[in-house]
């Protein structure tokens, strides 16, 4: 399986990144996105600014695992998360998730376990900046929640099982 990793500063660009999926893999059937997107509502209302910080080396490495994860579940041909860092404003694209696969359930299931994943997984420390200041965002019970899913249930209904012939 192709896979890509990529943690930076600069905006994301989805329809570029979407298309060097397409240029690096064969005969998709499907490929399944999620773009991220700064709210100004975040914990509350009033969202100016976003700042995230990660720990370089240690970011990129466990999103590759969480792809490497996706992978090993369903029968993926690529894989790829591009994820920003630095000071994004309200509109603006924070995360891109992309999953290729012959088939449109294993790429809609892998995208969102790798966000899933990504959520609880992925050293990233986000800070909100609002007309009262700027504090740290805490992790949410829901996505620990969404997270916790695939360590129980493992699939979700319907899902296609990994072939490996």
């Amino acid at each position: 399986m192709w896979r890509e990793v990529v943690v930076s500063t600069a905006p994301v660009n989805e329809a570029a990144l979407q298309d060097r999926l397409r240029s690096v893999v064969g005969d998709i059937g499907a490929i399944a996105t999620f773009t991220g997107v700064v709210s100004e509502q975040g914990e509350g209302s009033g969202v100016q600014a976003l700042e995230l910080e990660h720990y370089a080396g240690m970011t990129e490495a466990a999103l590759g695992n969480i792809l490497e994860q996706a992978g090993r579940r369903w029968p993926l041909q690529a894989a790829m998360v591009c994820h920003r860092v630095g000071r994004i404003l309200p509109g603006e694209s924070i995360v891109f998730v992309a999953t290729a696969s012959r088939h449109r359930g294993a790429a809609f299931d892998a995208c969102r376990f790798i966000m899933d994943c990504l959520k609880t997984d992925a050293p990233f420390w986000k800070k909100e900046y609002r007309d009262g200041g700027a504090h740290w965002v805490s992790p949410r019970d829901s996505d620990d929640h969404a997270r916790r899913h695939w360590d129980h249930a493992g699939e979700l209904p319907g899902q296609e099982k990994r072939n490996d012939d």
